[in-house]
């Protein structure tokens, strides 16, 4: 089931260590192969853009990006299934979009799940493109699954 929100109700904040257990919580809910809690430990060391989205205290949202060499890649955002389908994925996205202004970037990147179209239909409603495929690149049931890597020209006014 679920739960309604009200965007003046979101709280968006950089990630912290203090919230691991929370994020990871939503990984597992989310997500059938999940990142793990080392791997958001390495992404706050090395200084990556990690980002939480909450709601009356919860965190409900993260997401995560590296900026190196004039180019961002977007490596993980997930939206806790009981928020999914309230533009809380586009609102990440969006504060991702803002970010990359004020760090040199002129291209970002990511990848998905060639399954997953509600993510594919955000990434081409901002002005992704399908620029490849990664073969056996996400874990599946049975094995491997291709990734789709969508780029976005960065522009600056």
């Amino acid at each position: 089931m679920s739960a309604v929100i009200k965007q003046d109700e979101l709280y968006l904040r950089p990630m912290s260590e203090e919230d691991l257990v929370f994020v990871v919580a939503n990984e597992n809910r989310a997500y059938e192969f999940p990142w793990s809690e080392t791997i958001f430990q390495d992404c706050l060391h090395v200084g990556y853009c990690s980002w939480v989205l909450e709601c009356d205290g919860n965190i409900i949202a993260h997401t995560v990006m590296s900026v190196a060499a004039g180019e961002a890649h977007i490596l993980n955002i997930c939206v806790h299934p009981d928020y999914q389908g309230q533009g809380l994925g586009r609102k990440l996205l969006e504060h991702l979009l803002e970010l990359v202004l004020d760090h040199n970037v002129d291209m970002m990147f990511l990848e998905v799940r060639p399954t997953n179209f509600g993510a594919i239909k955000l990434y081409l409603d901002v002005g992704f493109d399908e620029i490849g495929m990664r073969r056996n690149y996400y874990p599946a049931k049975m094995g491997w699954e291709d990734a789709l890597v969508f780029a976005k020209a960065v522009i600056k006014d």
